[in-house]
């Protein structure tokens, strides 16, 4: 399980960072079943598979939080194998409902900014701005979409599915070199996020031009995620997917990149919605 998680996260089947941290946590369940000579030994094997987990993927701070501390609720903290594996489970199963009620929380309050009428335009495939459309809307507002590709792995096209599903929901698709375009005709963007450290935020590629062009056009930029992926001290390590997704059939001597995320200053951000409520950004 462990394996096949670690496999699927670096395959980015997996889209939301929320998903992530859930999946990963919970594959640490298969040491449950696992026997072991000694506390030591369990304790190892814990660290060394939450690590694997761990590097995965370096770009989500929710799912280093939560290995994190799933660590620190069982590591130094049983007298016997017995008692580590219950402090696991326990474990496991608290910061899974703390990951999924954080997300929960954000998305409700990110519903209660939502007008009548608005027009939003959205980035990538957040579970959490989705569930925040579909918790607004199911209170009887209605609302028109724009929804950017966000090529090469098109998640956009994703997203417009889920909107097109919602009847109160108006979903157009256009591709990411259109944000222009769609901006004119927005109220304000609202994206998801994968973490926010100090005076950066991290999403995925094609962030930094949108929130740009956005704050150039004077249309306001909201931010909606769990508070875990607010982190000061963070690492973040972007990486680079496969240029078969940008270029089927290469050119010769024609390099090609394909990084996975962008790097925006808070700067181009207004306004951030986390499941401790609403801030402006200053």
């Amino acid at each position: 399980m462990i394996d096949e998680t670690v496999a699927e996260i670096r395959e980015m089947q997996t889209h939301s960072s929320s998903v992530v941290a859930v999946k990963a946590t919970e594959a640490l369940a298969e040491l449950l079943d696992r026997e072991y000579a000694s506390l030591d030994e369990f304790e190892r094997d814990l660290e060394q598979n939450a690590g694997v987990l761990r590097r995965s993927d370096t770009s989500h701070a929710s799912l280093h939080n939560a290995l994190r501390e799933v660590e620190r609720s069982v590591v130094g903290e049983a007298a016997s194998i017995e008692e580590g594996k219950r402090l696991l489970e326990d474990a496991i199963d608290r910061v899974v409902a703390d990951v999924e009620s954080s997300k929960r929380e954000a998305a409700a309050n990110a519903a209660e900014t939502f007008s009548d009428g608005e027009t939003v335009l959205t980035h990538d495939y957040s579970t959490t701005v989705l569930e925040a459309i579909e918790t607004a809307t199911a209170d009887g507002i209605e609302l028109s979409t724009y929804v950017t590709e966000a090529r090469p792995r098109f998640l956009g096209r994703r997203t417009a599915r889920v909107l097109a599903g919602n009847p109160r929901v108006e979903a157009t698709i256009v591709v990411d070199g259109a944000m222009g375009y769609a901006l004119r005709n927005c109220d304000r963007v609202v994206l998801g996020m994968t973490c926010i450290s100090g005076e950066t935020y991290y999403n995925r590629i094609g962030t930094f031009p949108l929130a740009a062009t956005a704050a150039h056009l004077g249309v306001p930029v909201t931010v909606v995620g769990s508070s875990s992926k607010l982190i000061e001290e963070f690492h973040f390590e972007t990486d680079d997917r496969a240029p078969v997704e940008v270029m089927r059939e290469p050119i010769a001597d024609v390099a090609v990149e394909n990084p996975s995320y962008d790097a925006t200053p808070m700067e181009l951000v207004d306004r951030v919605i986390t499941d401790e409520g609403v801030r402006d950004v200053e």
